[in-house]
């Protein structure tokens, strides 16, 4: 799209209403590891996580908690919930350790949301012999790759169609979505392939 100057001109009502899990200081800040450099090509070795928000048809907001591999963009968690909670973020890490190679110990980025701070949450990373890394206090900037996927989760999945009904309307989209995004959905950036393609092909060569 950016090669041929096409945009988007959906207006996106998903959006509306950012949300934010910033509370400042309640447990364990971790230092920036990543400062930007997004510049990972190898599968499993860095990753993104956040958390955003859509709104239902019933005006009630449903939470989404994500994890992508910076090199593949391939998202390896995706967990909805009616509450950005420990649970939700629990599933998330569930999700993704379920699907890690036994032998990846990959560095994990996050912002400084009040679910990342805490114990439960930096006690599972270490358990599993993962790296913790943080943006700084309030710049998006620093999990460009994690905001530019729910940004395109929101604009291509969600866009131009009525909101969803309840969670399970969501969750059901939302599954042939991530499919569809995994293995059918080519880019430049992983050299014409879908994310699960770049992926074996990387890791084959």
């Amino acid at each position: 799209m950016s090669e041929l100057g096409v945009q988007v001109s959906l207006y996106n009502r998903h959006r509306n209403g950012k949300y934010s899990s910033y509370r400042g200081k309640v447990g364990q800040v971790s230092p920036n590891l990543l400062k930007q450099d997004f510049c990972q090509s190898q599968p499993y070795k860095t990753l993104h996580t956040d958390v955003t928000q859509v709104r239902l048809k019933n005006q009630k907001w449903a939470y989404i908690s994500a994890i992508t591999d910076e090199a593949s963009k391939e998202v390896l968690a995706f967990q909805i919930s009616n509450s950005p909670n420990r649970d939700l973020i629990t599933k998330t890490l569930d999700g993704l350790i379920a699907k890690l190679p036994t032998n990846a110990k990959p560095i994990i980025h996050s912002d400084q949301g009040w679910q990342y701070q805490l114990n439960y949450y930096t006690q599972k990373l270490s358990d599993n012999s993962f790296i913790q890394s943080m943006s700084r206090k309030g710049n998006c900037h620093d999990n460009a790759p994690i905001e530019s996927f729910f940004h395109v989760y929101k604009t291509e999945c969600l866009a131009g169609f009525p909101p969803c009904k309840d969670l399970t309307e969501l969750k059901t989209v939302s599954e042939e979505y991530i499919y569809w995004f995994n293995h059918q959905r080519i880019s430049l950036k992983t050299k014409g392939m879908s994310p699960c393609e770049y992926r074996e092909h990387t890791l084959a060569a």
